[in-house]
């Protein structure tokens, strides 16, 4: 696959892990902190009664659903991650697409993130505590997944057109064939 990488490909493929590896060590440094610090200290209420800092190992998927499953969740994470980056790949070099990679670069960051903790201690490391309306302690890679997810979910929407997904799918655009049309006519002539 890689031998039909342009040069500009392989540049934001580059960048793109290196962003990659960036958030995830963003992701672990904070789960670190909350290791070595809320562990041992206990929950720390940045704003009272609204968010605070409380360590907790979730064993589950979000909101504790499937716990103890690990290989399922690697499995998953390293399934999303492929599927993510071969889709990067496949993303056109337009500036039109660069939200799709930069939610690309999160969503595998996040995944990935989770990924570490679920190999390395059998458990995520979730922190992030909105105590006042009681929602679920979260974590970093938790942030990068969902609001890669909802910024997905937005552009589809409301961004995207049916030219876009074409181009996504690997079928021209109009003015990709109307360009094609008109440089095979110029070519003719001369």
């Amino acid at each position: 696959m890689m031998q039909n990488v342009t040069g500009e490909k392989k540049k934001s493929l580059i960048l793109g892990a290196a962003c990659v590896i960036l958030l995830l060590m963003l992701d672990q440094l904070t789960k670190l902190w909350a290791s070595q610090t809320l562990q041992a200290n206990g929950p720390i209420e940045l704003f009272p009664g609204v968010f605070e800092f409380h360590y907790l190992q979730n064993q589950g998927a979000a909101f504790g659903m499937m716990e103890n499953k690990l290989w399922i969740f690697v499995f998953f994470a390293l399934l999303i991650t492929v599927f993510v980056w071969v889709f990067y790949i496949r993303l056109p070099m337009q500036k039109r697409f660069l939200p799709l990679r930069i939610i690309c670069i999160a969503l595998s960051a996040g995944a990935l993130g989770n990924m570490v903790d679920r190999i390395c201690h059998h458990y995520v490391i979730d922190f992030l505590y909105f105590s006042f309306i009681d929602f679920p302690i979260f974590n970093v890679a938790d942030i990068y997944v969902c609001v890669s997810t909802g910024m997905f979910l937005l552009l589809i929407l409301f961004y995207y057109n049916d030219e876009d997904f074409n181009r996504l799918r690997g079928k021209r655009g109009r003015q990709e064939y109307l360009k094609e049309l008109k440089d095979k006519i110029e070519e003719s002539r001369r």
